[in-house]
């Protein structure tokens, strides 16, 4: 296959998970504003979803004060942005239309269909009005685009770039959720410690049961913005730990969004595409794969959550340059 075709499948696919998180974040973060919480609790929650896409200078570059009606607008249809969920879903709908002869029919309509009523959106106050309904109507989006490659498509090169792409985007993006929510989480904790120690036992009680409840919504939001929190009951039946959380987000396979699970569809779809060139690659994948896979929740927050998941990320980031070098048109320096 030649390069550029398959840098435009990668990029279709990346640019259509991205819109899908992007959704997913903000939909749970609307959703949790909508819990009592402190004014300075609901600005650090929108201050995170600006840094888990690394957001947050675009975004003090342009407004002055952090408000939720701006990162969505920020987040959603600024065309400068290049993460934002109209800009990705251009972006995805530009690399389809550049290698339609790859795809399917139905692929390619479902890719150009999106970009069609994403505009009609925008030109209303559709999002303003139920921004959940906006968001849910991104994720079946992606859901569709997934769907329709695996049910249409021949499983060749084209359909293994597009899978390497999806696993790719997915697995940084939930590297970030889990560093950016559990630093949040930490800072919240302290934040309420600190609280309670100079308050009455009677009103510490009544502070703790409180916050116990809102640790609850906290841990379970961050399990819905993956689509984790059906999954976690069914696996732990218990209450929702932070650590149980880490667990399910990182180590288990059967996860589909779990760090280990993405990279074992990332070395699968590595193997269907190997070339002269990408033995090195598929050992470098290899490595970080089996790294997730042989590892214990014990020893990784032992070490350090934030330091595993920063480092992980550095090494998704070399993944994607050496994909890029072995098969794609190159990234520019």
């Amino acid at each position: 296959m030649l390069s550029r075709t398959a840098d435009h499948l990668f990029w279709m696919a990346r640019y259509t998970e991205r819109a899908e998180n992007t959704a997913r974040m903000l939909d749970v973060h609307v959703q949790t504003a909508l819990l009592p919480q402190s004014t300075d609790d609901a600005e650090q929650g929108w201050r995170a979803v600006l840094g888990i896409s690394e957001l947050l200078y675009g975004y003090n570059q342009k407004y002055d004060k952090l408000t939720q009606k701006d990162v969505i607008d920020f987040m959603v249809r600024d065309p400068n942005n290049p993460s934002s969920i109209a800009s990705c879903l251009r972006q995805a709908r530009e690399n389809a239309r550049a290698v339609r002869g790859a795809l399917t029919t139905e692929a390619w309509e479902i890719q150009n269909a999106t970009w069609i009523k994403m505009q009609s959106y925008l030109q209303t106050n559709a999002l303003e009005q139920n921004p959940s309904d906006f968001f849910e109507w991104v994720k079946h989006r992606s859901h569709l685009s997934r769907g329709v490659t695996i049910g249409t498509m021949l499983e060749d090169e084209a359909f293994h770039f597009i899978r390497l792409g999806t696993f790719l985007e997915r697995a940084d993006n939930t590297a970030r959720i889990i560093d950016v929510k559990f630093h949040g989480a930490k800072e919240t904790q302290s934040h309420k410690q600190g609280q309670s120690q100079s308050q009455s036992q009677s009103q510490s009680q009544g502070t703790a049961q409180e916050a116990s409840q809102l640790d609850f919504y906290y841990w379970a939001a961050i399990l819905r913005s993956v689509s984790g929190f059906e999954i976690y009951r069914k696996v732990y039946r218990d209450v929702i730990t932070p650590e149980r959380v880490a667990e399910l987000l990182i180590l288990r396979a059967d996860m589909p969004r779990s760090l280990l699970a993405c990279m074992g569809n990332v070395i699968s779809n590595l193997h269907h595409v190997r070339n002269d060139v990408s033995a090195d690659t598929e050992r470098f994948a290899g490595k970080l794969h089996a790294d997730l896979k042989f590892a214990r929740i014990e020893e990784i927050l032992e070490a350090g959550l934030h330091d595993t998941l920063t480092e992980f990320l550095e090494r998704i980031f070399e993944l994607g340059n050496r994909i890029s070098r072995d098969f794609l048109v190159p990234l520019a320096a």
